[in-house]
C-alpha cells in the first residue's frame, strides 16, 4: 500500500533499513542516536501511552520543547493516532502560550523540562481544556507531585504495556490514517493580530516535500541540523516531513547556544535558515576578519571581490575569463574553502533562505565563497512553494514555483497561489479562512512581479507598500534589508507614508557594536547607553550613507535614530520570527516617528517593556535624531 501520511512513512523505513540512524542528538557532549527501528519504538510506546490515557482521533497535543527527537516522535506519535500535534515556540511568554493552547483546544502538552512545565502550571487555572502535562527532563521536578504532570518515561511504559495486551493496535491505528487528517495546527505569526491556527492536512504536507523533491536531490544518506522553532513550518517541512518521506537523518543540537558548533560538527547536506542567522553569519565573519592578522586581512580584500565577481558572472550565465578562473581557484585554496569549512559548509549541497527577503549583498556573499545559497518562498498556509533552481539563480528573486503549485498576480499586483499543498483553513475562524481563499486561491497578502525571465520577484506585504507625499512609492522593507547588511545593525524600521522623505529607526547590534567601541576604548554601560554614543551615531551614519549610494534620490534615507532598546518579541513588537509588527510599532513610538519627521534634534520617551516572567518596568530616556544630508551621499564613506 502506498504511503499517504506521514506514520506510514515511518512504519516503511523501520521496515526497509531499520539500523540507519534517524535522529541524533548531541547530550553531554556526546552524539546519541536513534535508529529508524528506535525511532518507531519511541512513537509506538507513546501513541498507546496516549490512547491510554483516552486520547482520541482528533484530540490535539501541544508541544513545548526545543528540538529533540522525543519532539519529533511525539508529533509522530499524535499523528498515529489520529490526533494533532500543535508545536509552540518554546520562547513564549505566559499570555501567548494561553492564547494558543486554549484557542487550539489542546487536551494534553508535551513540556521538555522543569521551565515549560512551570510556565503551564502557572497558566492552570486559565486552561481548562488541558487534562495532563507530559514531560520529558525530570531534573529539577522531584518535588513535583501535581497528579496534572506525567513523565514521558512513564507515558511510555504505559504504552508498553498497552502494545502488549492488545498487540497490532498499533498498526491497526497507523493503516486507518488517511491523506485528508489533519496533521498539524501551525499557528502564524500574527503580525497584525492574534495567531491564526493554519490547518495543515497529511497531503498538504506530503505534496508539498514532493513538489520540491521534483526540483532538488535528497538522499537517505542526507544528514541535516534541526535546530529552528518546530513551531515555524519550515520546520516541520524539513525535520519532520521530509525526513521521514526521504529517510535523511536530523541531528538536534546539544543546546540553541551550541547550533553554530554543532553545525562545523555535522556538516548538513542541506540546511534552510531564515535572513537574520544568515546576516549574523555574515556579521561574525566580518568582525573575526577584523580582528584577524594582516595577512589574513589583505587577502580576503583582495579575493572576496573576484569571488563576487564570479558568483554574479554565473548567475548571469556569462563566460569566465581564464584570469578570473585562476584567481578564483587561489580564493577556493586561501579563503573560500576555509572558511566554507569554519563555518559548517563542507558538505553543503542546497542552502535555503526563506521567510524574509534577504540582502544581496549578503546573498552574494554566500555565493561567492561558494556556497549554493538560494531563496525559497513559502507561507504557512502553503508551506515551502517556490526556489530558485541549480544554475538558474537570479538575486532578488526567490526563483519559480514547484512544479505541482500555480502562482498568478491579481490586477493589484498581490501573489495568489494554489496546489495540492494548500491549506485546508483557519483553526475555528472561518472569516480569516474565507479572506485568504478565494474562488479556490491562496491569496498572499504579498506584492510581487515576474521578471523577463519568469522569476518571481516578492516585493514586500501589500499593505507596507507605500508612497511619499509627492507619490514617490517604496518598499520599507527592500530598505531594512540593505540596512541590516550591516555588521552593526540588528533591526531597521523604515517610515515616510506621506512625508516628503524617509527616515528610520535602528537597534545596534549589541554584540558587535560593543566589540567595536572596545577596540577603540570607548567606555559604555547599558545598551541604551552604548546607543546614544555620538562615536556610534557616527558609525552608523557610514552604513546608512552606504545604502542611500544604492537608492533612487527620492527615497533615500533622511534621518535616522537609533532606539533605546532592542525591539523585543515579548513587547509585541516583533514576531517570533522576528518580523516586525509595523502597526504596534508605529502606535507604540508616535513620539519617535513624529520626532523624525519635524525639526527637532532629540525626541523623550517613555517605554514599557516586558520580562520573560511577565513584570514590567517603564524606562524614560531622551534619545538623538540624526539627519543625513541628501548632498553627502553620493560621496564615498
Amino acid at each position: 500500500m502506498a504511503e499517504t501520511t506521514l506514520p506510514q512513512y515511518l512504519l516503511r523505513n523501520a521496515r526497509a533499513f531499520p539500523r540507519r540512524p534517524a535522529l541524533r542528538e548531541k547530550e553531554k557532549g556526546i552524539w546519541q542516536e536513534w535508529t529508524w527501528a528506535d525511532y518507531l519504538a519511541h512513537v509506538r510506546a507513546i501513541a498507546l501511552g496516549l490512547v491510554s490515557l483516552g486520547f482520541q482521533r482528533g484530540d490535539k497535543l501541544a508541544l513545548l520543547s526545543d528540538n529533540r527527537p522525543q519532539l519529533y516522535a511525539a508529533m509522530v506519535a499524535a499523528q498515529a493516532v489520529g490526533g494533532v500535534p500543535v508545536p509552540l515556540y518554546q520562547d513564549s511568554i505566559a499570555r501567548e502560550l494561553q492564547y494558543v493552547i486554549d484557542h487550539a483546544d489542546a487536551r494534553f502538552v508535551y513540556a521538555e523540562d522543569q521551565e515549560q512545565v512551570d510556565k503551564v502550571l502557572d497558566l492552570k487555572a486559565s486552561l481548562p481544556k488541558v487534562e495532563r502535562v507530559i514531560y520529558d527532563d525530570p531534573k529539577g521536578m522531584r518535588h513535583y507531585t501535581d497528579p496534572f504532570l506525567l513523565s514521558l518515561e512513564r507515558l511510555e511504559a504505559q504504552g508498553r504495556d498497552l502494545d502488549r495486551e492488545q498487540p497490532g493496535r498499533f498498526e491497526d491505528l497507523v493503516a486507518a490514517g488517511r491523506a485528508e487528517d489533519l496533521a498539524l495546527v501551525c499557528y502564524t505569526s500574527g503580525t497584525t493580530g492574534a495567531p491564526k491556527g493554519a490547518m495543515i492536512s497529511q497531503s498538504n504536507l506530503v505534496h508539498a516535500i514532493q513538489g520540491i523533491l521534483e526540483v532538488e536531490h535528497y538522499a537517505p544518506a542526507d544528514e541535516v541540523l534541526a535546530y529552528l522553532p518546530a513551531a515555524w513550518v519550515g520546520d516541520t517541512f524539513w525535520s519532520l516531513a521530509a525526513s521521514l518521506m526521504v529517510g535523511f537523518t536530523v541531528n538536534c543540537p546539544e543546546r540553541p547556544e551550541t547550533v553554530l558548533e554543532n553545525l562545523r560538527e555535522i556538516g548538513p547536506h542541506h540546511i534552510v535558515a531564515p535572513p537574520r542567522i544568515w546576516e549574523n553569519l555574515v556579521s561574525t565573519v566580518q568582525v573575526k576578519l577584523g580582528d584577524a592578522s594582516w595577512v589574513k586581512r589583505r587577502l580576503a580584500g583582495w579575493l572576496m571581490p573576484i569571488g563576487e565577481e564570479v558568483a554574479r558572472r554565473r548567475m548571469d550565465k556569462q563566460p569566465l575569463s581564464l584570469r578570473l578562473r585562476l584567481l578564483n581557484a587561489v580564493g577556493e585554496h586561501f579563503v573560500f574553502g576555509p572558511l566554507r569549512d569554519h563555518l559548517g559548509f563542507r558538505r553543503t549541497r542546497y542552502a535555503y533562505t526563506g521567510g524574509a527577503p534577504l540582502g544581496p549583498e549578503i546573498f552574494l556573499f554566500f555565493r561567492a565563497i561558494g556556497i549554493n545559497l538560494k531563496q525559497v518562498y513559502g507561507q504557512t498556509e502553503i508551506a515551502v512553494s517556490c526556489v530558485q533552481r541549480d544554475g538558474d539563480v537570479k538575486l532578488g528573486t526567490v526563483g519559480q514555483p514547484f512544479p505541482n503549485v500555480e502562482v498568478r498576480l491579481t490586477e493589484a499586483g498581490e501573489l495568489i497561489a494554489r496546489g495540492p499543498a494548500m491549506f485546508l483553513g483557519y483553526y475555528k475562524n472561518p472569516e480569516a479562512t474565507a479572506a485568504t481563499i478565494k474562488d479556490g486561491w491562496l491569496h498572499s497578502g504579498d506584492a510581487a512581479m515576474f521578471d523577463l525571465d519568469g522569476h518571481l520577484v516578492v516585493i514586500d506585504r501589500v499593505k507596507d507598500v507605500t508612497a511619499l507625499a509627492n507619490g514617490t512609492k517604496f518598499a520599507p522593507q527592500f530598505i531594512e534589508t540593505k540596512l541590516k547588511f550591516s555588521p552593526y545593525i540588528k533591526e531597521a524600521v523604515a517610515f515616510g507614508l506621506g512625508q516628503d522623505y524617509v527616515a528610520v529607526m535602528i537597534n545596534i547590534d549589541m554584540e558587535n557594536v560593543g566589540k567595536w567601541a572596545e577596540r577603540r576604548q570607548i567606555a559604555y554601560t547599558t545598551y541604551t547607553d552604548l546607543a546614544q554614543k555620538p562615536q556610534v551615531y557616527d558609525l552608523i551614519r557610514g552604513e546608512v550613507r552606504r545604502v542611500n549610494r544604492d537608492l533612487p534620490e527620492t527615497t533615500r534615507i533622511r534621518k535616522y535614530v537609533l532606539l533605546h532598546k532592542e525591539l523585543d518579541p515579548d513587547d509585541d513588537e516583533i514576531t517570533r520570527t522576528r518580523k516586525v509588527r509595523r502597526t504596534l510599532v508605529a502606535k507604540k513610538y508616535a513620539e519617535i516617528v513624529d520626532t523624525l519627521f519635524s525639526d527637532a534634534g532629540t525626541a523623550a520617551v517613555t517605554t514599557v517593556v516586558t520580562y520573560q516572567d511577565g513584570r514590567q518596568a517603564t524606562l524614560k530616556t531622551e534619545i538623538r535624531i540624526e539627519t543625513v544630508e541628501t548632498a553627502r551621499d553620493l560621496v564615498p564613506a
